[in-house]
Protein backbone atom coordinates (compact mmCIF):
# COMPACT_ATOMS: atom_id res chain seq x y z
CA UNK A 1 0.00 0.00 0.00
CA UNK A 2 0.81 3.61 -0.81
CA UNK A 3 0.67 6.45 2.09
CA UNK A 4 0.43 9.80 0.06
CA UNK A 5 -0.46 13.59 1.16
CA UNK A 6 -2.93 14.91 -0.81
CA UNK A 7 -3.06 18.52 -0.90
CA UNK A 8 -6.73 19.81 0.68
CA UNK A 9 -6.45 23.13 -0.12
CA UNK A 10 -4.24 25.90 -2.09
CA UNK A 11 -0.33 26.95 -1.07
CA UNK A 12 -1.30 30.19 1.23
CA UNK A 13 1.25 32.92 1.19
CA UNK A 14 1.17 35.19 4.02
CA UNK A 15 2.32 38.84 4.16
CA UNK A 16 5.00 38.04 6.64
CA UNK A 17 6.66 35.59 4.01
CA UNK A 18 5.49 32.37 5.86
CA UNK A 19 3.94 29.51 3.38
CA UNK A 20 1.62 26.97 5.05
CA UNK A 21 -0.86 24.12 3.07
CA UNK A 22 -2.89 21.43 4.73
CA UNK A 23 -2.75 17.49 3.26
CA UNK A 24 -5.00 15.29 3.34
CA UNK A 25 -2.65 11.62 4.62
CA UNK A 26 -3.85 9.16 2.18
CA UNK A 27 -3.46 5.19 1.92
CA UNK A 28 -3.90 4.11 -1.75
CA UNK A 29 -6.26 7.58 -2.75
CA UNK A 30 -8.29 6.64 0.86
CA UNK A 31 -7.78 9.74 2.97
CA UNK A 32 -7.14 8.00 6.46
CA UNK A 33 -6.08 11.58 8.41
CA UNK A 34 -4.45 14.66 8.23
CA UNK A 35 -1.36 17.33 8.49
CA UNK A 36 -0.09 20.75 7.94
CA UNK A 37 2.91 21.96 7.18
CA UNK A 38 3.91 25.68 7.44
CA UNK A 39 7.19 27.74 7.70
CA UNK A 40 8.11 29.52 10.75
CA UNK A 41 7.19 32.84 11.11
CA UNK A 42 9.57 33.41 13.96
CA UNK A 43 13.16 31.43 12.43
CA UNK A 44 11.94 32.40 8.65
CA UNK A 45 11.59 30.59 5.45
CA UNK A 46 14.17 27.90 5.35
CA UNK A 47 12.60 26.42 8.96
CA UNK A 48 9.31 24.40 8.32
CA UNK A 49 6.88 23.33 11.14
CA UNK A 50 5.23 19.98 11.11
CA UNK A 51 1.86 20.41 13.12
CA UNK A 52 -1.91 18.32 13.33
CA UNK A 53 -0.29 15.31 12.27
CA UNK A 54 -3.65 12.91 12.64
CA UNK A 55 -4.62 9.11 11.96
CA UNK A 56 -7.38 8.42 12.00
CA UNK A 57 -8.37 5.11 14.86
CA UNK A 58 -8.33 2.33 12.26
CA UNK A 59 -5.53 3.11 10.41
CA UNK A 60 -3.57 3.70 13.48
CA UNK A 61 -0.88 1.30 14.35
CA UNK A 62 0.26 0.43 11.08
CA UNK A 63 3.40 3.00 10.29
CA UNK A 64 1.06 5.53 8.43
CA UNK A 65 2.26 8.33 10.73
CA UNK A 66 5.75 7.39 10.12
CA UNK A 67 5.36 7.96 6.43
CA UNK A 68 3.08 10.80 6.29
CA UNK A 69 5.67 12.58 8.39
CA UNK A 70 7.98 11.73 5.81
CA UNK A 71 6.07 12.42 3.01
CA UNK A 72 6.18 16.00 4.90
CA UNK A 73 9.78 16.70 5.11
CA UNK A 74 10.04 15.93 1.59
CA UNK A 75 7.61 18.86 0.85
CA UNK A 76 9.56 21.18 3.38
CA UNK A 77 12.93 19.85 1.02
CA UNK A 78 11.33 20.98 -1.91
CA UNK A 79 10.35 24.48 0.04
CA UNK A 80 13.93 25.06 0.22
CA UNK A 81 13.74 24.44 3.94
CA UNK A 82 17.00 23.01 5.64
CA UNK A 83 15.10 22.37 9.05
CA UNK A 84 11.98 21.02 10.28
CA UNK A 85 10.33 21.31 13.64
CA UNK A 86 7.30 18.44 14.75
CA UNK A 87 4.73 20.23 17.49
CA UNK A 88 3.43 17.08 19.53
CA UNK A 89 1.04 17.51 22.09
CA UNK A 90 1.49 16.88 25.47
CA UNK A 91 -0.79 14.08 25.80
CA UNK A 92 0.62 11.97 22.83
CA UNK A 93 3.32 9.69 24.07
CA UNK A 94 2.87 7.30 21.48
CA UNK A 95 3.29 10.72 18.78
CA UNK A 96 6.22 11.59 20.80
CA UNK A 97 8.38 8.19 20.74
CA UNK A 98 7.67 8.37 16.97
CA UNK A 99 8.91 11.85 16.13
CA UNK A 100 11.90 10.71 18.14
CA UNK A 101 12.47 7.70 16.36
CA UNK A 102 12.66 9.69 13.06
CA UNK A 103 15.39 11.34 14.39
CA UNK A 104 13.91 14.56 15.76
CA UNK A 105 15.61 15.89 18.97
CA UNK A 106 13.66 17.78 21.93
CA UNK A 107 14.14 21.64 21.91
CA UNK A 108 11.12 22.82 24.33
CA UNK A 109 8.28 22.54 25.70
CA UNK A 110 5.41 25.30 25.95
CA UNK A 111 3.77 24.60 29.99
CA UNK A 112 0.63 26.03 31.29
CA UNK A 113 -1.11 25.55 34.95
CA UNK A 114 -4.20 26.72 35.77
CA UNK A 115 -4.85 29.64 37.96
CA UNK A 116 -7.38 30.23 41.04
CA UNK A 117 -8.43 33.25 42.72
CA UNK A 118 -5.36 33.55 44.53
CA UNK A 119 -2.01 32.68 45.23
CA UNK A 120 0.64 32.05 48.36
CA UNK A 121 2.38 35.82 49.54
CA UNK A 122 5.73 36.07 48.64
CA UNK A 123 8.10 35.06 51.07
CA UNK A 124 8.87 37.32 54.11
CA UNK A 125 11.95 39.90 52.92
CA UNK A 126 10.61 39.44 49.55
CA UNK A 127 9.20 42.21 47.20
CA UNK A 128 8.70 42.64 43.26
CA UNK A 129 8.90 46.21 41.89
CA UNK A 130 8.47 48.02 38.45
CA UNK A 131 12.15 47.49 36.28
CA UNK A 132 13.86 51.04 36.19
CA UNK A 133 14.59 52.51 32.63
CA UNK A 134 18.20 51.81 33.49
CA UNK A 135 17.65 48.79 34.53
CA UNK A 136 15.38 47.60 31.09
CA UNK A 137 18.23 48.53 28.69
CA UNK A 138 20.81 46.65 30.40
CA UNK A 139 18.70 43.99 31.24
CA UNK A 140 16.97 43.86 27.01
CA UNK A 141 20.56 44.22 25.70
CA UNK A 142 21.87 40.95 28.07
CA UNK A 143 18.72 38.90 27.07
CA UNK A 144 18.83 38.76 23.53
CA UNK A 145 21.62 37.72 23.16
CA UNK A 146 20.78 34.89 26.38
CA UNK A 147 17.89 33.62 24.41
CA UNK A 148 19.42 33.72 20.77
CA UNK A 149 21.37 31.70 22.48
CA UNK A 150 19.41 29.00 23.47
CA UNK A 151 18.52 28.46 20.24
CA UNK A 152 21.72 28.24 18.88
CA UNK A 153 22.97 25.49 21.24
CA UNK A 154 19.56 24.38 20.14
CA UNK A 155 20.60 23.39 16.34
CA UNK A 156 19.89 26.93 15.55
CA UNK A 157 22.73 28.51 13.48
CA UNK A 158 24.07 32.02 14.93
CA UNK A 159 22.30 34.64 12.17
CA UNK A 160 19.27 33.00 12.10
CA UNK A 161 19.14 33.03 16.13
CA UNK A 162 19.93 36.78 16.40
CA UNK A 163 17.51 37.31 13.91
CA UNK A 164 14.77 35.62 15.71
CA UNK A 165 15.74 37.46 18.78
CA UNK A 166 15.55 40.39 17.38
CA UNK A 167 11.65 39.88 15.63
CA UNK A 168 10.75 38.59 19.12
CA UNK A 169 11.95 41.09 21.11
CA UNK A 170 10.20 44.03 18.61
CA UNK A 171 7.11 42.15 18.69
CA UNK A 172 6.37 41.29 21.92
CA UNK A 173 7.76 44.59 23.38
CA UNK A 174 7.05 47.13 20.20
CA UNK A 175 7.51 49.88 22.89
CA UNK A 176 10.01 48.74 25.14
CA UNK A 177 9.26 49.15 28.49
CA UNK A 178 6.69 50.80 27.71
CA UNK A 179 4.78 48.10 25.60
CA UNK A 180 0.84 47.78 27.12
CA UNK A 181 0.27 45.13 29.03
CA UNK A 182 3.85 44.07 29.73
CA UNK A 183 5.06 43.70 33.24
CA UNK A 184 8.45 44.08 33.28
CA UNK A 185 9.66 43.37 37.13
CA UNK A 186 12.99 43.17 39.48
CA UNK A 187 12.53 41.08 42.70
CA UNK A 188 14.17 42.00 45.66
CA UNK A 189 15.13 40.41 48.87
CA UNK A 190 16.19 42.31 51.51
CA UNK A 191 16.48 45.19 49.55
CA UNK A 192 18.77 43.39 47.07
CA UNK A 193 17.97 42.70 43.36
CA UNK A 194 18.13 38.74 43.33
CA UNK A 195 16.42 38.57 39.93
CA UNK A 196 14.06 39.80 36.89
CA UNK A 197 10.30 38.93 35.55
CA UNK A 198 8.61 39.70 32.47
CA UNK A 199 4.98 38.56 31.80
CA UNK A 200 2.88 39.62 29.12
CA UNK A 201 0.05 37.80 26.75
CA UNK A 202 0.14 35.31 24.27
CA UNK A 203 -3.23 34.23 22.70
CA UNK A 204 -5.70 33.59 26.04
CA UNK A 205 -2.97 33.19 28.73
CA UNK A 206 -0.95 35.26 30.68
CA UNK A 207 2.92 34.04 29.36
CA UNK A 208 5.98 33.96 31.38
CA UNK A 209 8.32 35.39 28.57
CA UNK A 210 11.60 35.13 30.74
CA UNK A 211 12.20 34.70 34.66
CA UNK A 212 15.68 34.47 35.66
CA UNK A 213 17.56 34.36 38.97
CA UNK A 214 20.96 36.44 38.83
CA UNK A 215 23.81 34.09 39.27
CA UNK A 216 25.35 35.21 42.53
CA UNK A 217 21.95 34.58 43.92
CA UNK A 218 20.90 31.57 42.89
CA UNK A 219 20.00 28.40 45.10
CA UNK A 220 18.15 30.33 47.35
CA UNK A 221 14.55 29.81 46.53
CA UNK A 222 14.40 32.81 44.08
CA UNK A 223 13.19 31.50 41.06
CA UNK A 224 10.32 29.86 42.98
CA UNK A 225 9.30 33.01 44.09
CA UNK A 226 9.60 34.70 40.94
CA UNK A 227 7.03 32.39 39.43
CA UNK A 228 4.52 33.36 42.46
CA UNK A 229 5.42 37.16 41.50
CA UNK A 230 4.26 35.80 37.89
CA UNK A 231 1.14 34.04 39.08
CA UNK A 232 -0.06 37.32 41.08
CA UNK A 233 0.24 39.27 38.41
CA UNK A 234 -1.45 36.91 36.21
CA UNK A 235 -4.30 36.98 38.45
CA UNK A 236 -4.46 40.38 39.44
CA UNK A 237 -4.69 41.10 35.54
CA UNK A 238 -8.01 38.32 35.60
CA UNK A 239 -5.96 35.66 33.58
CA UNK A 240 -7.13 32.27 34.36
CA UNK A 241 -4.36 30.38 33.38
CA UNK A 242 -0.23 31.14 33.10
CA UNK A 243 1.94 29.52 30.20
CA UNK A 244 6.01 29.45 29.59
CA UNK A 245 8.00 28.07 27.32
CA UNK A 246 11.26 26.25 28.85
CA UNK A 247 14.34 24.55 26.66
CA UNK A 248 15.41 20.97 27.07
CA UNK A 249 18.29 19.92 29.63
CA UNK A 250 17.39 23.31 31.43
CA UNK A 251 16.60 20.71 34.22
CA UNK A 252 16.36 23.41 37.58
CA UNK A 253 13.41 25.40 35.94
CA UNK A 254 11.92 22.03 34.51
CA UNK A 255 11.61 20.60 38.09
CA UNK A 256 10.80 23.96 39.40
CA UNK A 257 7.72 24.10 36.78
CA UNK A 258 6.77 20.86 37.74
CA UNK A 259 7.18 21.44 41.16
CA UNK A 260 4.49 24.11 41.11
CA UNK A 261 1.86 22.32 38.56
CA UNK A 262 3.05 23.65 35.41
CA UNK A 263 1.74 20.50 32.83
CA UNK A 264 3.17 19.70 29.39
CA UNK A 265 0.83 21.04 27.16
CA UNK A 266 3.33 21.16 23.57
CA UNK A 267 6.60 19.10 22.55
CA UNK A 268 9.06 20.84 19.94
CA UNK A 269 11.42 18.75 18.50
CA UNK A 270 13.28 19.47 15.52
CA UNK A 271 15.75 17.50 12.85
CA UNK A 272 17.95 18.78 9.93
CA UNK A 273 17.09 18.11 6.64
CA UNK A 274 20.05 17.04 4.60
Amino acid sequence: MTTTLRPTEPLQLAENGTRSRRYQVCVNSRPVGAVRLATSPGLGPAFATIRDLRIDEPDRGRGRGTVAALAAEEVARGWGCRQVEAVVPGDAPRALGLTRALGYVLRNRAMEKPLGAGVPALPPGSVGRPMTRAEYETWAAANRLEYAGDWIRRGVPEADALAKADRDFALALPQGPDTAGAHLSVLEHDGVPVGELWLGRRDDHAFVYDVAVRPEHRGRGHGRTLMLLAETQAVAAGFRSLALNVFAGNSPAERLYESLGYGTTEYFLYKDLL
